[in-house]
């Protein structure tokens, strides 16, 4: 099976307002409540491409309650720590000008204690997982070192690691190794400590990244596509227009996409071309983490990969 971990997950709440701005009063009936984080965004993905997939990490409270009912009713495989405090919610709040302001919930405190079970749990959910995917921010509480352990327990039972988080908790999980990471433009500047300007710059910062042991470096551009890297190739990934409707969960979705050709033993170009295809059919949905199967199909055929050695 597929693992996901999401440790800080959300209610994800998402409300259509006309005209949106600060200091004012709106009113809505376009609104939605889904089980997110960036995790279970992937779980979600997955389940739609037919994987075998469980999601784990925290949760509490009613949130925590409202999660895991949505998950069952949505056959998603789930085992998650309960723990005392509540799960965040995360807002978003779309106008029809295009724009969309946000407002995440730092999310609730993990004990040790919690961590401990956490890993306790991990140990059992690995042993029969191929791939494990974890995503997201680090709930308050945990060491900022905790995606390193979770990939050097991994390694140690030969499993292939998904790793797409940001800050420190990338630049600490870097260092054990993990088999993929998927940085913005902004997350990649943070990584190699320099602005990026061009392409040129991109590639050097990787370079760097890939000396360090990472077997491949994925650097999302949103609707410009992506640049993925491997050994001494660049793969340029052109995705075709599509009516975006709510970007949010495309990254989500192509560690999906990922995940589930890794666990296929897919070629290099059919793995990229099937997340490229992820991310984009999420764009094209209100729903954070939703592919439609029959977008999914007809932009799998409309990728454009470009590989250049470098």
């Amino acid at each position: 099976m597929l693992l996901t971990i999401t440790l800080n997950p959300s209610i994800d709440r998402r409300y259509n307002a006309r005209g949106f701005e600060k200091g004012k009063v709106f009113r809505t009936d376009d609104f939605q409540y889904t089980p997110g984080g960036k995790g279970i965004n992937v779980s979600k993905v997955v389940k739609t491409l037919n994987e075998a997939v469980v999601a784990t990490g925290f949760l509490g409270g009613r949130a925590g309650s409202f999660i895991k009912e949505k998950l069952d009713e949505m056959n998603i495989a789930n085992d998650f720590v309960s723990i005392k405090g509540e799960t965040r919610s995360c807002i978003a709040i779309l106008s029809d000008d295009g724009s969309q302001t946000e407002i995440l919930e730092s999310g609730p405190l993990i004990s040790q204690e919690d961590m401990k079970s956490f890993y306790n749990l991990y140990m059992t959910l690995i042993k029969d997982s191929e791939v494990i995917c974890a995503s997201g921010s680090l709930p308050r509480g945990l060491s900022i070192d905790t995606y390193k352990v979770l990939i050097d327990m991994a390694h140690e039972q030969d499993k292939h690691f998904i790793l797409d988080t940001s800050g420190e908790a990338l630049k600490k999980g870097i260092e054990a190794k993990p088999y993929l990471i998927k940085p913005n433009k902004e997350e990649l500047e943070n990584l190699i400590g320099n602005t990026v300007y061009s392409e040129g710059d991109i590639i050097k910062g990787v370079k760097a990244i890939i000396d360090k042991g990472i077997s491949i470096v994925a650097v999302s551009l949103g609707k410009e596509g992506s640049l993925v890297f491997k050994d001494n190739y660049m793969y340029r990934l052109k995705i075709p227009k599509v009516n975006a409707v709510n970007p949010v969960g495309s990254g989500d979705s192509m560690i999906a996409g990922f995940g589930v050709s890794i666990k296929r033993n897919y070629e290099l170009k059919d793995m990229l071309r099937l997340a490229a295809a992820c991310g984009t059919a999420n764009a094209m949905e209100e729903e954070t983490g939703k592919v439609n199967i029959n977008n999914f199909n007809r932009l799998m055929n409309e990728i454009v990969i470009e590989k250049i050695r470098l």
